[in-house]
């Protein structure tokens, strides 16, 4: 039975509580963060891929640390390695799902390293991505600058730098049990319900 009048047997499920002010800015602040680092490492791709273009010329490398580390510019319309070069419009399809992904999980981003790991992603895939848009030899089919060589086995560009540090950041962040969204706090579990009912 009831011990007073109108009182509920069971207790109402708690509402889920809004975000906090201060939550609502720290996520403004990662989102800033991860776009600024996308356009930094943008800037940087396209600006050295501008230079290359002026100033090396194709089949003329130039030595940096011997043959260990050269500047020789290519057009490039498969990945690392020339791998893919018959389907160039396939690798413009993965970077495309690259940026894509990246955007969905900025709305959840909730840690200061995957920021800046995803910031630098996006502005990898993104470096590519324009190559494959705008340069010749047309729209989706464009070949990428490049012109790090390294060790004669293949040949890169800044973009291609920012998408491997991502790769690597993003793998030690999740061997290291750190969540995209990061700690949440504030969070606490309902505390169990202790009160004995009389049987009798």
């Amino acid at each position: 039975m009831q011990d007073e009048t109108g009182t509920p047997l069971t207790s109402s499920p708690q509402s889920t509580p809004a975000p906090a002010p201060e939550d609502r800015q720290g996520r403004s602040r990662l989102f800033a963060l991860l776009i600024g680092v996308g356009v930094v490492t943008l800037v940087l791709d396209q600006g050295s891929k501008v230079w290359a273009l002026r100033a090396l010329t194709p089949g003329e490398p130039r030595d940096l640390l011997g043959p260990l580390l050269r500047l020789n510019l290519i057009r490039n319309p498969g990945a690392a390695f020339s791998l893919g070069d018959s389907v160039t419009w396939l690798l413009t399809l993965v970077a495309l799902g690259i940026v894509v992904w990246v955007g969905r999980a900025a709305t959840r981003v909730g840690h200061r390293a995957w920021a800046a790991t995803l910031g630098t992603l996006l502005g990898g895939a993104v470096g590519n991505l324009i190559d494959r848009i705008l340069r010749a030899p047309g729209f989706g089919r464009g070949h990428v600058v490049d012109f790090i060589d390294y060790f004669g086995l293949f040949i890169g560009n800044v973009a291609d730098i920012a998408i491997v540090v991502a790769a690597v950041a993003g793998a030690i962040l999740a061997l290291r049990g750190i969540p995209l969204e990061g700690v949440t706090h504030g969070r606490h579990e309902a505390p169990a319900d202790t009160t004995e009912t009389d049987d009798v």
